[in-house]
């Protein structure tokens, strides 16, 4: 008897586990606590503890507050998806450049985010980041607020951009029997493109409204990582 209704309960989770998650029911007052750690480089390492609180929620998007913990500087409040996307200016014109979740979220579900940006800084003449996510499905996770059972989307994009032309001047001094002497050299560069590649991981918990922990990394034209980005959820407090 005993041994069948572990095997009706193993059928049971892992039915439940296989059904499509829907999105959740967002609420002003959700907060999140996240300990953000920021890599760059072989040296590089910052860490920090942030808020997420929802302000407002309306029929396609959110107003959150993002403050650092401890800082007494004001929150910083932007507009965000329903699903956790986000939306800025690009050419002139509003478009999506992120979105980690699209619900209901089935495993094996796919989507994809794309954008060319002119001009994005002094370096770049444009640049063009791609994303593919997919669904790949339960997975146990565990951050400082605790283990959980998670749904894990998974991103592989690559970026790639047209270098500015440019002039680099290297000045530097000599001093020999005469006195001193100024010596320079010119580098001319001229347009070209460079490419990297892009990684992104989300675990989203459907019990906390939101991903319990994500990690993005860039590598640059060399195949070495650049950067990363990770988020670990440390504690929440959800609106009835």
């Amino acid at each position: 008897m005993k041994r069948w209704w572990f095997v009706a309960v193993g059928m049971l989770c892992g039915s439940l586990h296989a059904q499509s998650v829907s999105a959740p029911a967002l609420k002003a007052g959700d907060s999140w606590v996240y300990v953000d750690t920021v890599e760059t480089g072989t040296q590089g390492w910052s860490q920090k503890s942030v808020s997420v609180t929802v302000e407002r929620v309306d029929s396609d998007s959110m107003l959150v507050a993002n403050k650092q913990e401890g800082s007494t500087q004001p929150a910083v409040e932007h507009l965000v998806g329903i699903d956790w996307s986000r939306t800025r200016d690009v050419n002139g014109k509003q478009q999506q450049v992120n979105r980690p979740l699209a619900f209901p979220l089935t495993q094996g579900k796919k989507w994809h985010v794309e954008y060319t940006e002119a001009n994005p800084n002094k370096q770049h003449t444009s640049e063009t980041i791609g994303d593919d996510y997919v669904v790949v499905g339960w997975e146990d996770v565990k951050v400082p607020a605790g283990a959980f059972k998670a749904v894990k989307i998974e991103a592989q994009g690559q970026w790639s951009a047209i270098v500015a032309p440019g002039v680099t001047t290297d000045l530097h001094g000599q001093v020999n029997a005469n006195g001193a002497l100024s010596v320079s050299q010119s580098q001319i560069t001229r347009p070209h493109t460079v490419s990297g590649r892009l990684y992104k991981a989300f675990w989203y918990v459907p019990e906390q409204k939101r991903f319990v922990k994500s990690v993005e990394e860039y590598y640059d034209s060399k195949g070495v990582r650049s950067s990363r980005y990770t988020e670990e959820l440390q504690s929440s407090k959800l609106a009835g």
